[in-house]
C-alpha cells in the first residue's frame, strides 16, 4: 500500500500537536523570560533559529518567511548577547518536557519513537534549510522528548516545503498570512503575532483583492482553490519520510500517537484551531 499525501498529513498532524506545545506552553515562555530580552517573540526566534548558530536576522526572515523583518530585527541578534544558541534551545526543550510530562505523565512511547525515527531517516536536507540545520542537532535522551524531536524534524522539513509552495503560488508573506489565516480560522492569531503594520497588512489584503482571491466575505472561490493548491503541493513535498517508513508503519504511528494528541488538545494549552490541523 502506497503512502498517500492524506496519510502523510495525518501522521504529521499527530506529531505536530505535540511539537507545537513549544510555541504555546507557559513553561516555555517562563524559560525564555529568564534571558531578559524584552523584544516580542524573542524566545521563539532564538530557540527555533538556534540550530543555525548565532544567525543574522536576515537568515531568520528568509527561512521563517512570514514574519515582519522589523519584528525579527528587534530580537535578533540581541538574543545571542543574552544567551548562546544552545542555551536557548535547551530552554525550549526544558519547558516543553515539563508541560508534556505534566499532561501525559510517563507514557510508553518506545514503539512510537522507533517508528518516528525511522520516518526521519528518510528525510533529505536538500532545499530544506531549517530542517537541514536541525537534522544536525543531537536527539534528546528522554523518550517522550525524542518523540517531540521527531515531530520537530518532520515539521521543519514540511515547513520548508510549505515555503516552496507559497513562493510558487505567488503569495508573499503578508498574502500568505491573510489567505492562510482565513482558510484555517486563525486570522486573528497570525495578524497579531507576525509583526506586520496595519498599513502593510492592508496593502497585502488589497493585493489579494486585486487578484480576486479575497473579498469582504473572506476567501473567494479562487482564493480557496489557491490555498487548496498550496496545501496539496505542501502535502506532496512532505511524503518522503513517510514513504520511507511505509504505509502500514505510518498508520501504526498515527494510531499510537493519536491518544497522546487528544490528551494534549484536551489539556487546553493550545488554541482551538489547532485541532483542525492534520
Amino acid at each position: 500500500m502506497t503512502v498517500t499525501p492524506a496519510l502523510a498529513r495525518r501522521a504529521w498532524g499527530s506529531l505536530e500537536t505535540l511539537h507545537v506545545v513549544g510555541f504555546f506552553a507557559p513553561e516555555v515562555d517562563e524559560a525564555y523570560d529568564r534571558f531578559g530580552v524584552p523584544a516580542t517573540r524573542a524566545g521563539y526566534f532564538a530557540a527555533r533559529g538556534s540550530a543555525f548558530g548565532a544567525c543574522s536576522p536576515e537568515l531568520v526572515v528568509a527561512t521563517f518567511y512570514v514574519f515582519a523583518p522589523s519584528l525579527v530585527s528587534a530580537a535578533v541578534p540581541a538574543v545571542w548577547e543574552a544567551g548562546t544558541p544552545e542555551q536557548w534551545a535547551a530552554a525550549r526543550a526544558d519547558g516543553v518536557a515539563t508541560r508534556l510530562h505534566a499532561v501525559l505523565g510517563e507514557p510508553d512511547v518506545t514503539e512510537a519513537v522507533e517508528l518516528a525515527r525511522e520516518a526521519c531517516a528518510g528525510l533529505s536536507a536538500a532545499g530544506r534549510p531549517v530542517y537541514g540545520a536541525w537534522s544536525a542537532q543531537p536527539w534528546p535522551e528522554d523518550p517522550l522528548m525524542q518523540l517531540w524531536h521527531a515531530g520537530l524534524l518532520l515539521r521543519e522539513h514540511r515547513g520548508d516545503g510549505h515555503v516552496t509552495a507559497l513562493l510558487s503560488s505567488g503569495l508573499d508573506p503578508v498574502e500568505a498570512l491573510v489567505t492562510g489565516g482565513l482558510a484555517s480560522n486563525s486570522l486573528d492569531f497570525v495578524r497579531t503575532t507576525r509583526g506586520w503594520s496595519d498599513q502593510e497588512w492592508a496593502a497585502g489584503t488589497e493585493r489579494l483583492r486585486a487578484r480576486g482571491l479575497v473579498d469582504d466575505d473572506g476567501l473567494t472561490d479562487a482564493g480557496t482553490a489557491l490555498r487548496d493548491d498550496v496545501e496539496t503541493v505542501t502535502d506532496f513535498l512532505a511524503v518522503d519520510g513517510w514513504a520511507h517508513l511505509g504505509a502500514e508503519k505510518t498508520q501504526r504511528l498515527v494510531d499510537l500517537v493519536t491518544p497522546l494528541r487528544e490528551q494534549v488538545l484536551d489539556a487546553g494549552v493550545l488554541p482551538d484551531w489547532i485541532r483542525s490541523r492534520g
